[in-house]
Protein backbone atom coordinates (compact mmCIF):
# COMPACT_ATOMS: atom_id res chain seq x y z
CA UNK A 1 0.00 0.00 0.00
CA UNK A 2 1.51 3.33 -0.99
CA UNK A 3 1.40 6.65 0.85
CA UNK A 4 -1.02 9.20 -0.61
CA UNK A 5 -0.15 12.48 -2.26
CA UNK A 6 -0.75 15.78 -0.44
CA UNK A 7 -4.38 16.68 0.23
CA UNK A 8 -6.07 17.70 -3.04
CA UNK A 9 -8.64 20.30 -3.94
CA UNK A 10 -12.02 19.07 -5.16
CA UNK A 11 -12.09 17.93 -8.78
CA UNK A 12 -14.73 17.93 -11.48
CA UNK A 13 -18.39 17.56 -10.62
CA UNK A 14 -20.02 14.17 -11.10
CA UNK A 15 -21.94 13.28 -14.27
CA UNK A 16 -25.45 14.67 -14.31
CA UNK A 17 -27.98 12.13 -13.11
CA UNK A 18 -30.79 11.90 -10.60
CA UNK A 19 -29.22 10.77 -7.32
CA UNK A 20 -30.45 7.43 -6.04
CA UNK A 21 -29.52 8.34 -2.48
CA UNK A 22 -28.08 11.36 -0.72
CA UNK A 23 -25.07 10.46 1.45
CA UNK A 24 -24.18 11.92 4.77
CA UNK A 25 -21.12 14.16 4.87
CA UNK A 26 -19.03 11.22 6.04
CA UNK A 27 -20.17 8.75 3.35
CA UNK A 28 -17.12 7.53 1.39
CA UNK A 29 -19.06 6.89 -1.83
CA UNK A 30 -22.30 7.99 -3.44
CA UNK A 31 -24.26 6.41 -6.28
CA UNK A 32 -26.27 8.02 -9.06
CA UNK A 33 -28.37 6.37 -11.76
CA UNK A 34 -27.88 7.63 -15.33
CA UNK A 35 -29.91 5.45 -17.67
CA UNK A 36 -28.31 2.02 -17.76
CA UNK A 37 -25.26 3.29 -15.83
CA UNK A 38 -24.77 3.32 -12.08
CA UNK A 39 -22.18 6.00 -11.32
CA UNK A 40 -20.27 5.33 -8.10
CA UNK A 41 -18.30 8.38 -7.00
CA UNK A 42 -15.53 7.99 -4.42
CA UNK A 43 -15.75 10.80 -1.90
CA UNK A 44 -13.49 9.95 1.05
CA UNK A 45 -11.48 13.13 1.44
CA UNK A 46 -8.72 13.95 1.20
CA UNK A 47 -7.40 11.18 -1.08
CA UNK A 48 -9.93 8.30 -1.10
CA UNK A 49 -7.67 6.20 1.11
CA UNK A 50 -9.04 2.68 1.13
CA UNK A 51 -10.48 1.46 4.40
CA UNK A 52 -13.22 -0.95 5.50
CA UNK A 53 -15.95 1.68 5.12
CA UNK A 54 -14.98 2.41 1.52
CA UNK A 55 -14.79 -1.31 0.72
CA UNK A 56 -18.24 -1.85 2.25
CA UNK A 57 -19.58 1.01 0.13
CA UNK A 58 -18.09 -0.54 -3.02
CA UNK A 59 -19.70 -3.85 -2.07
CA UNK A 60 -23.05 -2.11 -1.65
CA UNK A 61 -22.71 -0.38 -5.02
CA UNK A 62 -22.10 -3.76 -6.64
CA UNK A 63 -25.17 -5.15 -4.84
CA UNK A 64 -27.29 -2.32 -6.26
CA UNK A 65 -25.92 -2.67 -9.80
CA UNK A 66 -26.26 -6.45 -9.93
CA UNK A 67 -29.79 -6.43 -8.48
CA UNK A 68 -31.09 -4.00 -11.11
CA UNK A 69 -31.43 -5.66 -14.52
CA UNK A 70 -31.64 -2.21 -16.06
CA UNK A 71 -28.03 -1.48 -15.07
CA UNK A 72 -25.38 -2.70 -17.51
CA UNK A 73 -22.40 -0.57 -16.43
CA UNK A 74 -20.92 0.40 -13.06
CA UNK A 75 -18.91 3.59 -13.62
CA UNK A 76 -16.36 4.30 -10.87
CA UNK A 77 -14.95 7.80 -10.53
CA UNK A 78 -13.76 10.28 -7.93
CA UNK A 79 -14.98 13.73 -6.91
CA UNK A 80 -11.48 14.55 -5.66
CA UNK A 81 -8.32 15.60 -7.48
CA UNK A 82 -6.96 12.07 -7.01
CA UNK A 83 -8.68 8.82 -7.92
CA UNK A 84 -7.39 6.85 -4.94
CA UNK A 85 -3.92 7.34 -3.56
CA UNK A 86 -3.34 4.20 -1.53
CA UNK A 87 -3.36 3.30 2.12
CA UNK A 88 -5.10 4.96 5.03
CA UNK A 89 -2.06 6.38 6.84
CA UNK A 90 -3.89 6.80 10.14
CA UNK A 91 -4.83 3.12 10.08
CA UNK A 92 -1.26 2.17 9.17
CA UNK A 93 0.11 4.18 12.11
CA UNK A 94 -2.39 2.50 14.43
CA UNK A 95 -1.48 -0.95 13.09
CA UNK A 96 2.26 -0.49 13.38
CA UNK A 97 1.96 0.82 16.95
CA UNK A 98 1.26 -2.66 18.37
CA UNK A 99 2.69 -6.14 17.77
CA UNK A 100 -0.71 -7.36 16.60
CA UNK A 101 -1.25 -4.40 14.28
CA UNK A 102 0.39 -5.71 11.11
CA UNK A 103 -2.01 -8.67 11.08
CA UNK A 104 -4.91 -6.20 11.05
CA UNK A 105 -3.34 -4.57 7.99
CA UNK A 106 -3.07 -7.99 6.35
CA UNK A 107 -6.78 -8.54 7.01
CA UNK A 108 -7.61 -5.24 5.30
CA UNK A 109 -5.55 -6.29 2.26
CA UNK A 110 -7.37 -9.64 2.27
CA UNK A 111 -10.69 -7.79 2.31
CA UNK A 112 -9.52 -5.66 -0.62
CA UNK A 113 -8.74 -8.85 -2.54
CA UNK A 114 -12.27 -10.13 -1.93
CA UNK A 115 -14.03 -6.93 -3.04
CA UNK A 116 -11.76 -6.44 -6.04
CA UNK A 117 -12.31 -10.07 -7.11
CA UNK A 118 -16.03 -9.43 -6.95
CA UNK A 119 -15.62 -6.39 -9.21
CA UNK A 120 -13.64 -8.50 -11.64
CA UNK A 121 -16.18 -11.33 -11.80
CA UNK A 122 -19.38 -9.25 -11.63
CA UNK A 123 -21.85 -9.75 -14.49
CA UNK A 124 -22.04 -5.95 -14.69
CA UNK A 125 -19.44 -4.22 -16.88
CA UNK A 126 -17.12 -2.03 -14.80
CA UNK A 127 -15.58 1.18 -16.12
CA UNK A 128 -13.18 3.26 -14.05
CA UNK A 129 -12.46 6.93 -14.74
CA UNK A 130 -9.00 7.83 -13.44
CA UNK A 131 -8.89 11.61 -13.22
CA UNK A 132 -5.93 11.83 -10.85
CA UNK A 133 -3.40 9.75 -8.97
CA UNK A 134 -4.14 6.02 -8.77
CA UNK A 135 -1.41 4.64 -6.55
CA UNK A 136 -1.03 1.39 -4.62
CA UNK A 137 -4.47 0.12 -3.66
CA UNK A 138 -6.05 2.79 -5.85
CA UNK A 139 -4.46 1.32 -8.96
CA UNK A 140 -5.24 -2.20 -7.73
CA UNK A 141 -8.91 -1.16 -7.58
CA UNK A 142 -8.71 0.16 -11.14
CA UNK A 143 -6.97 -2.99 -12.39
CA UNK A 144 -9.90 -5.08 -11.11
CA UNK A 145 -12.28 -3.22 -13.43
CA UNK A 146 -12.98 -4.25 -17.01
CA UNK A 147 -12.19 -0.93 -18.65
CA UNK A 148 -10.00 2.01 -17.67
CA UNK A 149 -9.95 5.55 -19.07
CA UNK A 150 -7.37 7.90 -17.56
CA UNK A 151 -6.44 11.54 -17.69
CA UNK A 152 -3.23 11.88 -19.65
CA UNK A 153 -1.79 13.81 -16.70
CA UNK A 154 -2.83 11.30 -14.00
CA UNK A 155 -0.13 9.37 -12.14
CA UNK A 156 -0.44 5.59 -11.92
CA UNK A 157 1.80 3.17 -10.08
CA UNK A 158 2.37 0.42 -7.55
CA UNK A 159 5.28 1.91 -5.55
CA UNK A 160 4.96 -0.34 -2.48
CA UNK A 161 8.48 -1.74 -2.86
CA UNK A 162 9.78 1.68 -1.80
CA UNK A 163 8.19 1.07 1.61
CA UNK A 164 9.48 -2.48 1.82
CA UNK A 165 6.03 -3.82 0.90
CA UNK A 166 4.27 -5.35 -2.10
CA UNK A 167 0.96 -4.60 -3.84
CA UNK A 168 -0.93 -7.44 -2.18
CA UNK A 169 -4.50 -6.60 -3.21
CA UNK A 170 -4.01 -8.23 -6.61
CA UNK A 171 -1.49 -5.82 -8.08
CA UNK A 172 1.28 -8.31 -8.88
CA UNK A 173 -1.21 -10.66 -10.53
CA UNK A 174 -3.50 -8.35 -12.48
CA UNK A 175 -0.82 -5.99 -13.78
CA UNK A 176 1.23 -8.96 -15.00
CA UNK A 177 -1.78 -10.54 -16.74
CA UNK A 178 -2.84 -7.24 -18.23
CA UNK A 179 0.40 -5.67 -19.44
CA UNK A 180 2.91 -8.54 -19.28
CA UNK A 181 5.69 -9.49 -16.92
CA UNK A 182 8.08 -6.92 -18.33
CA UNK A 183 5.80 -3.97 -17.60
CA UNK A 184 4.89 -5.42 -14.18
CA UNK A 185 8.54 -5.78 -13.25
CA UNK A 186 9.29 -2.25 -14.43
CA UNK A 187 6.53 -0.63 -12.36
CA UNK A 188 6.51 -2.91 -9.30
CA UNK A 189 10.20 -3.74 -8.87
CA UNK A 190 11.21 -0.23 -9.87
CA UNK A 191 8.51 1.44 -7.72
CA UNK A 192 7.84 3.60 -10.79
CA UNK A 193 4.83 5.79 -11.52
CA UNK A 194 3.77 6.70 -15.06
CA UNK A 195 1.32 9.21 -16.44
CA UNK A 196 -1.92 8.30 -18.17
CA UNK A 197 -0.48 8.69 -21.65
CA UNK A 198 2.33 6.24 -20.85
CA UNK A 199 -0.15 3.91 -19.14
CA UNK A 200 -2.09 3.81 -22.41
CA UNK A 201 1.06 2.99 -24.36
CA UNK A 202 1.91 0.20 -21.89
CA UNK A 203 -1.59 -1.30 -22.08
CA UNK A 204 -2.51 -0.51 -18.47
CA UNK A 205 -5.49 1.62 -19.53
CA UNK A 206 -7.53 1.39 -22.73
CA UNK A 207 -8.07 5.12 -23.27
CA UNK A 208 -6.42 8.40 -22.22
CA UNK A 209 -7.69 11.94 -22.58
CA UNK A 210 -6.73 15.41 -21.38
CA UNK A 211 -7.99 15.89 -17.83
CA UNK A 212 -10.40 18.66 -18.85
CA UNK A 213 -12.07 16.36 -21.37
CA UNK A 214 -12.06 13.19 -19.28
CA UNK A 215 -15.44 13.44 -17.47
CA UNK A 216 -17.36 14.02 -20.69
CA UNK A 217 -15.51 11.25 -22.53
CA UNK A 218 -15.99 8.79 -19.68
CA UNK A 219 -19.68 9.62 -19.41
CA UNK A 220 -20.18 9.16 -23.16
CA UNK A 221 -18.27 5.87 -23.09
CA UNK A 222 -20.35 4.56 -20.19
CA UNK A 223 -23.58 5.50 -21.98
CA UNK A 224 -22.47 3.78 -25.18
CA UNK A 225 -21.57 0.59 -23.32
CA UNK A 226 -24.82 0.64 -21.36
CA UNK A 227 -26.76 0.61 -24.65
CA UNK A 228 -25.45 -2.93 -25.24
CA UNK A 229 -27.47 -5.83 -23.77
CA UNK A 230 -26.38 -6.63 -20.23
CA UNK A 231 -26.83 -10.40 -20.66
CA UNK A 232 -24.54 -10.42 -23.72
CA UNK A 233 -21.90 -8.33 -21.96
CA UNK A 234 -21.95 -10.76 -19.02
CA UNK A 235 -21.47 -13.81 -21.26
CA UNK A 236 -18.65 -12.14 -23.20
CA UNK A 237 -16.97 -11.03 -19.97
CA UNK A 238 -17.14 -14.58 -18.62
CA UNK A 239 -15.49 -16.04 -21.72
CA UNK A 240 -12.72 -13.43 -21.81
CA UNK A 241 -11.93 -14.22 -18.16
CA UNK A 242 -11.35 -17.87 -19.11
CA UNK A 243 -8.86 -17.03 -21.86
CA UNK A 244 -5.90 -17.36 -19.48
CA UNK A 245 -6.95 -20.76 -18.17
CA UNK A 246 -5.21 -23.84 -19.54
CA UNK A 247 -7.23 -26.32 -21.57
CA UNK A 248 -10.44 -25.79 -23.48
CA UNK A 249 -12.64 -24.27 -20.78
CA UNK A 250 -12.93 -20.99 -22.66
CA UNK A 251 -14.06 -22.67 -25.87
CA UNK A 252 -16.66 -24.70 -23.99
CA UNK A 253 -17.86 -21.50 -22.28
CA UNK A 254 -18.28 -19.88 -25.70
CA UNK A 255 -20.58 -22.73 -26.81
CA UNK A 256 -22.56 -22.64 -23.57
CA UNK A 257 -22.84 -18.87 -23.70
CA UNK A 258 -23.85 -18.87 -27.36
CA UNK A 259 -26.63 -21.36 -26.58
CA UNK A 260 -27.94 -19.23 -23.71
CA UNK A 261 -27.82 -16.06 -25.80
CA UNK A 262 -29.65 -17.63 -28.75
CA UNK A 263 -32.41 -18.58 -26.33
CA UNK A 264 -32.61 -15.14 -24.70
CA UNK A 265 -35.72 -13.14 -25.77
CA UNK A 266 -33.79 -9.89 -26.19
CA UNK A 267 -31.18 -11.56 -28.40
CA UNK A 268 -33.89 -13.15 -30.52
CA UNK A 269 -35.56 -9.78 -30.95
CA UNK A 270 -32.30 -8.07 -31.88
CA UNK A 271 -31.38 -10.78 -34.38
CA UNK A 272 -34.87 -10.70 -35.92
CA UNK A 273 -34.69 -6.91 -36.27
CA UNK A 274 -31.25 -7.19 -37.90
CA UNK A 275 -32.46 -9.85 -40.36
CA UNK A 276 -35.54 -7.79 -41.24
CA UNK A 277 -33.41 -4.73 -41.96
CA UNK A 278 -30.96 -6.75 -44.06
CA UNK A 279 -33.79 -7.79 -46.37
CA UNK A 280 -34.35 -4.21 -47.38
Amino acid sequence: MSPPEPAPAPGAAPSAAAPSARPTAAAPLRTERAGGVLVATLARAPVNAIDEALLAALDAALDAAEADEGIAVLHLRSELKVFAAGADLAFMRQCFATPEGPEAMVELVRRMQVVFARLESSPVLTLVEIGGAALGGGLELALACDLRIAASEARLGLPEAGLGLLPGAGGTQRLTRLAGAGVARRLILGAETVDGAEALRLGIVQWAAPRAELPAQAQALAARLAALPRHALAENKRCIALAGDPGDAGYAAEIDGTRRLYQHPDTRRRVADFLDKSRG
